[in-house]
């Protein structure tokens, strides 16, 4: 495999996890409008500075050759306190990736990409996590989960359990806070370039 090939894919690589960072932007901008929302913060490999692997991609795979890691989707963190509006979140997170996509922001992230876990403020009990689907319940196979949908527009994984320490980290990471206000942007989190 030629080095610009290389070089290439982890351009891309990182091109992806940047422009999940600006998605988490858009959607946290979203969700300060509700005044439930407590805190946001990015969690999983989008809030990490990246480290290389062996990918799944079968040309590296074979080749064992180590590239960034892949950011799959974005992980948000949201504590609430109240699940009432989780349908108009998830309206206005989706109608913010589209219209940030359609005023030609770097990010063509879609709401299916943005995993929102929801947490109770001050225990961070996890609560479930934001619906994808426009009416609840859809129908869907993943709307048969016993517990989906009790509260609308809460999705319960099937067999999920959160680690323990998914939440630890959130105070480098943390975006918005009620009562202080935007923290950070995503694009400020550690990155390889640094």
């Amino acid at each position: 495999m030629r080095r610009s090939e290389i070089e290439e894919q982890n351009r891309l690589l990182l091109s992806q996890q940047r422009q999940f960072r600006m998605a988490a932007n858009v959607v946290t901008d979203a969700l300060m409008a509700f005044p439930e929302v407590r805190a946001v913060a990015v969690i999983g490999s989008v809030a990490q500075k990246l480290w290389k692997e062996v990918p799944r991609f079968s040309a590296f795979r074979r080749a064992r050759i180590e590239v960034w890691h892949e950011c799959a989707d974005l992980d948000l963190a949201v504590w609430l306190d109240s699940q009432e509006s989780l349908g108009a979140m998830r309206r206005l997170l989706a109608m913010a990736l589209n219209d940030a996509f359609k005023a030609g922001m770097e990010t063509s992230v879609t709401a299916h990409q943005v995993d929102v876990f929801l947490f109770e403020p001050d225990s961070d009990r996890y609560l479930g996590r934001l619906c994808h689907y426009n009416q609840c319940p859809k129908g869907k196979l993943d709307c048969h989960v016993p517990g989906c949908g009790t509260i609308p527009f809460n999705k319960v994984v099937d067999g999920f359990r959160p680690y323990a320490d998914i939440v630890e980290s959130v105070a480098d990471t943390m975006l918005y806070e009620r009562g202080r206000g935007r923290i950070r942007s995503a694009l400020d989190l550690p990155s390889v370039d640094d």
